[in-house]
């Protein structure tokens, strides 16, 4: 048996044999090839990220380096700009402070005396202007009411429509026909309290000095305290006041119209031409013309006027988007104009050009973020570009030591306003590039929502504050909080300076305004 099965034994181990050799081979030969094809894969992805590393040192040294080192230079040329702007106007207000050049000793200003004879007949007649939108008409029917009782010459017009906005029912107003009587009209909103004396302060300066067209009160705000925003605003605005409205009128006799808080010459005001209703700020596009005839504007720093301050940030957002985009889009259609007027002399007009639109309503808002939020975060990407120290640290703090002086009791949070300014600074400049290039928001109009407008009730459903938690959230912020961290962290581990601290500071006011814990 066995030397019968011998042979199949043997037939079988050789093919056996003969299928392992020719298997084993194809698997060599198969390993060589795939190992082969993966060094030639290996070869070939180096040779790519070669070429990839080379396209992009090129790209970066011949593109990249030199646009931003121009936008350095660009922010380094604006950051001086403003520096001088802003030490011009606190050397003007210093000059009026140390030789006490208070309007009353500037133009001629003596008290309304009546007349024994005549009586209050001696007195010129103004008109009060309030301009309502949202308030509720029947307490205004009721308000108006309570008033023609006792013998107060008052009325309520209402139009049918919102067409030209605050300018339109402004305009429409002064077309009625007691307006004839009237050789002043004093403007208010409907949240401002003036003082039972403020005509009797500021109407004498109308009457005796001819050429005087405006006359405009300081805002002071009932609710300051109200949160930190507040705060913040009401350092801002008290610079703008101080500041900004009582050196141009100390210096040039012309500043912006605030749109509330002051009394015109009705006369001038037809001369230039009326309310207009192709900006967002047809108070300062008001007073722009009426000062191009000539016309001089007062300042009054100690007659103020009591209001209040947006304490929502959504609502202080559309705010500041109207305050920036309008100024801007005045300065595009009123540039040709300045120039070739021939009322005013080219001082004034540079001026006007110049200081008050470029510097102070373009200049400014393209500075603070995209200088201090976008190309010095930036920056740690380009350590070969040294960004002067002057401009990062001392410069800013002058500036900022400047505002503070305006309100001495929040001299302490002068860093949270830095931070906070840099966030809002964010929506102005968007606003700015919408005036200039007239984009789609260019005369959108926001009714500026405050505590004592909106009327909050206790029967909110779940839901809506749950959708309400939701649109707290402001994707821009957090955006620009999310891209400011990261070279906060890339600077900390690759860079050489201290600049991630700062970075690390404002990525958060970023976040802290992105997920709406800013406000009431």
């Amino acid at each position: 048996m066995s030397l019968f099965l011998k042979p199949f034994l043997f037939l079988y181990d050789t093919t056996l044999s003969l299928l392992l050799l020719l298997f084993n081979g194809w698997s060599l030969e198969d390993t060589a090839a795939a190992q082969k094809r993966r060094e030639a894969d290996k070869n070939a992805a180096e040779t790519e990220w070669i070429q990839l590393q080379y396209l992009w040192t090129k790209t970066r040294s011949v593109v990249l380096l030199p646009v931003f080192k121009g936008l350095v230079v660009m922010c380094l040329v604006l950051s001086i700009i403003v520096f001088f702007e802003s030490f011009y106007m606190n050397f003007v207000i210093l000059f009026v402070k140390l030789f006490k050049r208070k309007p009353h000793k500037v133009y001629k200003w003596e008290a309304m005396q009546e007349d024994v004879e005549v009586g209050p007949d001696n007195y010129p007649m103004v008109l009060i202007q309030i301009p309502m939108y949202n308030e509720k008409e029947e307490g205004v029917d009721v308000e108006i009411a309570k008033w023609q009782s006792q013998g107060i010459n008052i009325r309520c017009e209402r139009r049918d429509n919102r067409n030209g906005y605050k300018a339109g029912a402004m305009k429409e107003a002064l077309t009625q026909s007691y307006v004839k009587q009237c050789d002043f009209v004093a403007v208010f909103d409907a949240d401002f309290q003036p003082e039972p004396d403020y005509l009797i302060r500021a109407v004498p300066f109308l009457v005796h000095n001819p050429d005087v067209a405006l006359v405009q009160a300081r805002w002071i705000f009932v609710n300051a305290n109200k949160c930190l925003m507040t705060r913040m605003q009401e350092m801002s605005l008290n610079y703008h006041f101080k500041v900004e409205q009582e050196s141009g009128s100390t210096r040039h006799a012309f500043f912006g119209f605030n749109g509330t808080a002051g009394v015109w010459r009705i006369s001038a005001m037809e001369a230039a031409g009326g309310w207009k209703s192709r900006t967002t700020v047809e108070d300062m596009d008001l007073a722009v013309r009426v000062g191009l005839h000539g016309w001089k504007f007062v300042y009054l720093n100690d007659l103020t006027v009591r209001n209040e301050l947006p304490s929502k940030f959504k609502a202080y957002r559309f705010q500041q988007h109207r305050w920036s985009c309008g100024p801007a889009n005045l300065f595009r259609k009123m540039t040709m104009e300045i120039i070739f007027n021939k009322r005013v002399s080219i001082w004034k007009k540079f001026y006007v050009i110049y200081s008050f639109f470029f510097v102070r309503k373009v200049a400014v808002h393209f500075l603070t973020f995209f200088f201090y939020c976008i190309i010095v975060p930036t920056s740690v990407f380009f350590p070969e570009i040294h960004i002067p120290s002057w401009s990062t640290i001392y410069v800013p703090s002058l500036i900022s030591i400047f505002h503070t002086l305006a309100t001495p009791r929040s001299f302490y949070l002068v860093i949270f306003w830095v931070l906070f300014e840099n966030v809002m600074a964010m929506h102005r400049t968007k606003g700015t590039c919408i005036g200039l290039l007239e984009g789609g928001r260019v005369n959108e109009w926001v009714v500026t929502e405050k505590l004592g407008d909106a009327l909050k009730s206790k029967l909110l459903s779940r839901v809506v504050q749950r959708k309400s938690c939701y649109q707290r959230v402001n994707s821009k912020e957090v955006m620009v909080g999310v891209y400011i961290l990261g070279c906060a962290l890339y600077g900390l581990i690759y860079g050489h300076t201290w600049l991630h601290f700062y970075l690390f500071l404002q990525a958060t006011a970023f976040f802290v305004s992105g997920f709406g814990f800013v406000g009431t």
